[in-house]
């Protein structure tokens, strides 16, 4: 009777732990599948989303450097960074992602010219940084995308001096 009672009492704990295993699996699977379904509901941006952000921060970049507007051409360098890491990190799937790291050389270039509030260094760095983007796209198949220094601001609505508090009402 006693082993009796053992067996039962095992093959209740078994029963109760399968169910235990199946309710966690179901479970588990419920949540699975809430995960992907909200994966495919996010939008990431594409590789080119990302490098048009990127030139129109390049092409700032040149103007705010050529008024030596040191904080705003800091802030514009750091923004292609992050952009760049971005690529890395969303734009897995594309093959340029890993030739990214090609441009960090330039833009470390250009941030240090900043830092040293040295307009020719800046110009020398700037022709580096924009050389790198266009190795970048010929080792990308991308040859025909040639970047240059800019010759009109990017933007019309922005005004890039640094300190040149005006009233944008006057102007109507």
């Amino acid at each position: 009777m006693k082993n009796h009672f053992i067996a039962v009492a095992v093959i209740a704990i078994i029963l109760t732990s399968t169910s235990c295993s199946e309710k966690q699996s179901d479970q588990a699977k419920q949540l699975q599948q809430q995960i992907n379904d909200l994966k495919e509901k996010i939008y990431v941006p594409g590789l080119g989303e990302f490098m048009n952000t990127i030139q129109l921060h390049h092409a700032k970049l040149w103007f705010e450097g050529l008024d030596q507007n040191w904080p705003l051409a800091k802030y514009e360098t750091d923004e292609m960074k992050e952009t760049f890491q971005d690529i890395q990190k969303y734009v897995t799937d594309r093959p340029e992602a890993k030739f990214v790291p090609m441009i960090n050389p330039g833009i470390d270039s250009v941030k240090n010219a900043i830092a040293a509030k040295d307009l020719s260094r800046f110009k020398a760095a700037y022709v580096t940084l924009t050389n790198a983007c266009n190795n970048c796209h010929y080792a990308t198949n991308h040859a025909y995308n040639i970047i240059t220094i800019p010759h009109a601001l990017p933007v019309t609505d922005q005004q890039l001096g640094e300190g040149k508090n005006q009233d944008i009402g006057k102007s109507y």
